[in-house]
């Protein structure tokens, strides 16, 4: 089938792309190249797809809706893995107009644009960030999430309201799938395993925030993309059993739906830092600062949503994930 693509030449969109590829689908990839950070290494990922065979890319902005209208027009995409999005959590406390144009915007274009080409499946990134200020673990689909901590945050919560408006109102079939601290090789230079492996290396020191009294359920990349080529193959139905009197904010009367993608084994971050001291052979420095606005003390993920539908669920160890991507900075980088 045809699947349209979007953040293709981004860290989770270029993995994506690769596997569908590999399995014979067509893809057309779209991503806009912004500088948020380095674009050679957004321009190295679009070239390990540029001449695959089934494989055509776009460049254009979410936030376009003539481009965007024109794109589906032509290419009539069968499905849509929607990966575009302003990243970061504190990027977003003091530039907060690129999250309304391409979080907000950029998503009405695409789902105005799915439900005009009658697209069978609209997947999108959401992100355990809407889990804000709860504080039960592990996180499940059946919490509320009223209560952000970061406007990045609330872009995705609304994000996955506005997929479940159209999902009732024009029957479109949307899943929102909410990732939990996504690493491995190709990564993004504003996350912590880039931040701190580089630091490690170049022999700098190295902040950890609030003491190092934190937890993340990272995520190999490899899994999340698994996870979502097995949504994607499912396009969510009503559920008839669906009580309205007792909502369940991760299901719906309409074909609508929200999975959390983690790896259901969270990590203290002290211990974080020893996998990655282990991984680069070299002991890091500490600078302890306090904790951050828009941080959260702990994220894990419970799958068991995902598990129930596609049969599995992101499992791989850390210290195997950090050692690939370690192993991928030092060729990547020629340190």
């Amino acid at each position: 089938m045809k699947v349209l693509v979007t953040g293709a030449a981004g860290f989770i969109g270029m993995h994506v792309v690769e596997r569908l590829l590999a399995r014979g689908d067509e893809v057309v990839g779209l991503d806009n190249l912004n500088d948020y950070y380095e674009v050679a290494l957004k321009e190295a990922r679009l070239a390990r797809l540029t001449g695959r065979p089934g494989f055509s890319f776009v460049r254009a902005d979410v936030a376009d809706r003539a481009a965007l209208a024109e794109l589906f027009s032509r290419e009539a995409p069968a499905r849509v893995v929607h990966l575009a999005a302003q990243a970061g959590v504190r990027y977003s406390l003091t530039h907060p107009e690129p999250y309304v144009q391409s979080n907000l915007v950029g998503f009405a274009n695409i789902l105005e644009a799915c439900r005009r080409h009658a697209v069978a499946h609209l997947v999108y990134a959401s992100s355990s960030s809407v889990y804000g200020g709860n504080v039960e673990l592990p996180f499940a689909e059946d919490q509320p999430v009223d209560h952000p901590v970061s406007l990045y945050a609330a872009t995705k919560r609304a994000n996955e309201l506005m997929a479940h408006t159209y999902s009732h109102l024009y029957g479109l079939p949307t899943s929102g799938l909410r990732y939990f601290t996504v690493y491995g090789p190709w990564g993004r230079p504003d996350m912590t395993p880039f931040l701190f492996a580089g630091a490690i290396l170049r022999g700098e020191a190295i902040d950890v925030f609030n003491h190092g009294c934190m937890q993340r359920d990272f995520t190999y990349v490899d899994d999340i993309v698994e996870s979502t080529l097995g949504v994607l193959d499912r396009p969510p139905a009503a559920a008839a059993d669906f009580d309205r009197a007792r909502a369940d904010p991760g299901r719906s009367w309409a074909p609508y739906r929200v999975l959390n993608v983690g790896n259901h084994d969270p990590v203290e971050l002290m211990d974080y830092i020893r996998t990655l001291e282990q991984a680069t052979g070299k002991t890091a420095a500490l600078n302890m600062k306090p904790m951050q606005p828009g941080d959260v003390i702990a994220t894990y993920a419970d799958t068991t949503a995902l598990r129930e539908l596609i049969g599995t669920a992101p499992a791989t160890p850390l210290a195997r994930g950090i050692g690939e991507f370690v192993r991928w900075y030092r060729q990547y980088y020629r340190v």
